[in-house]
């Protein structure tokens, strides 16, 4: 005879599973804006830069954003203290390529 599942276990471990990972994405968001340089601008100007860039629809636009994104990454350029955090922070940036546009206009 098998055993009953327990649902309750296994919905409250999604949704811890799911804190964690909105956790994580909001620290690596606060990452970014630090390695870019961000963190200068006021909350209204930051906050504003985003909006546009949100909104923005030319693709031109946002697939330049991108490879400026990706050069960024790639350029090593970044004000890490150490490589662990680098490492950490570059393969959520590559996973998160469609938000690469909003992270990389801030800086334009």
């Amino acid at each position: 005879m098998r055993k009953p599942r327990d649902f309750d276990a296994e919905l409250k471990a999604l949704e811890e599973k799911a804190r964690e990972l909105r956790t994580r994405k909001v620290q690596q968001l606060g990452e970014l804006v630090i390695a870019t340089g961000a963190d200068q601008l006021s909350t209204d100007e930051l906050a504003g830069a985003l909006a546009a860039i949100a909104e923005t629809k030319d693709t031109g636009k946002r697939e330049a954003w991108a490879k400026r994104g990706v050069t960024f990454f790639e350029s090593g350029s970044r004000r890490t203290a150490s490589a662990s955090q680098s490492n950490r922070r570059s393969a959520p940036a590559h996973q998160a390529s469609p938000q690469s546009p909003a992270g990389g206009s801030g800086s334009q």
